[in-house]
């Protein structure tokens, strides 16, 4: 399994990102929330030679796709073929409010975007014609002075975060890999995910290869009872705020928790956000999160996902000293 970090937007990203290659992660992602996590990442392209970067998510729904190639393949390039291109299709008030673009049916419009990605990428990199013409997009333009040309290391993996089961048949069926969502349990990546993926895997020509399965999950954890009791509190907080979406609903359901997702998501609107998390009982936090001290957390997340997850990290949304953090991640790596 390989074990990611992460990297936040600032004008030291490349030495946090050259810090993270000298513990040796395997990753580290960017997020997209204030900042742009494509430009996140140029820093530490220049700064690192083995670290692989990604983007946790890039809104794919925010830009045209001939944007989201332009600026993948020029960091492909930077980063010389270490960029896993994460995207995610965001909510439907994001999109229209926040970026004023046009939503509809997020799954079939997200594998046309792969799709759109894959054949921009074709066209600059092995001189294919741009032809390309979808439902909800058209690419049928390139002129030479447009032109990158080919990329000496090839297009970027794709890896689609997903929750539901559309999206996550789309990811198996077009992408290289599947950002997991944090909002899920063991039971519902079982029961829900890997079938969805494994119904987008049939319907390719031929099986997906080295398809990487991604999980930054949610761990409680300290070393003493006031750091696991702010730990607690703060994933609560952090799981009722995804609890309150609609669109991840699902995930409650299957549990018998499906009320809760309407609570919560009223709550929300009143910005009641700590209140949220007191509604966060012991039963729906050790189904999300795993939950004790430093020596136990790692074992009880490979426990879970270690015969299904290819690379992990930690979402720790409160401050974890750094060397308890380290002493995590060692273990998530032996084991």
């Amino acid at each position: 399994m390989k074990v990611d970090g992460e990297i936040a937007f600032s004008r030291d990203a490349g030495d946090a990102a050259r810090q993270l290659e000298r513990e040796g992660y395997d990753g580290a992602w960017a997020a997209e929330t204030g900042h742009d996590p494509l430009l996140t990442l140029v820093g530490a392209a220049s700064a690192t030679t083995t670290l692989e970067l990604g983007t946790g998510i890039v809104v794919a729904f925010g830009r045209s796709p001939m944007i989201t190639a332009t600026m993948a393949n020029d960091l492909q390039l930077l980063c010389e073929g270490r960029l896993l291109l994460g995207l995610g299709s965001q909510i439907k008030p994001h999109v229209e409010k926040r970026y004023s673009m046009p939503w509809s049916h997020p799954a079939a419009r997200m594998r046309e975007y792969v799709l759109a990605l894959r054949a921009i990428w074709a066209c600059w990199h092995d001189d294919a014609p741009l032809a390309f013409r979808g439902a909800f997009y058209r690419h049928t333009l390139m002129t030479p002075f447009f032109n990158p040309g080919p990329n000496p290391f090839g297009a970027p993996k794709v890896l689609l975060a997903a929750v539901g089961e559309l999206m996550t048949e789309v990811a198996g069926e077009v992408a290289d890999g599947l950002l997991i969502h944090p909002f899920t349990t063991e039971r519902y990546l079982r029961e829900v995910t890997l079938p969805a993926l494994a119904r987008g895997f049939a319907k390719r020509a031929t099986p997906p290869r080295d398809f990487q399965l991604s999980l930054s999950g949610f761990f409680v954890t300290g070393d003493d009872g006031a750091t696991l009791a702010a730990a607690r509190v703060a994933v609560r907080e952090q799981i009722a705020f995804y609890a309150s979406t609609p669109a991840y609903r699902g995930v409650l359901e299957l549990h018998g928790w499906g009320a809760l997702q309407g609570t919560l998501n009223e709550l929300s609107r009143q910005g009641a956000w700590t209140t949220m998390g007191t509604l966060i009982d012991d039963e729906v936090l050790d189904a999300f999160a795993v939950v004790g001290d430093v020596n136990d957390v790692a074992p009880a997340f490979l426990d879970r996902f270690g015969d299904v997850v290819t690379r992990a990290g930690l979402y720790v949304p409160y401050r974890l000293d750094p060397s308890l953090r380290r002493h995590v991640v060692d273990a998530l790596r032996a084991g």
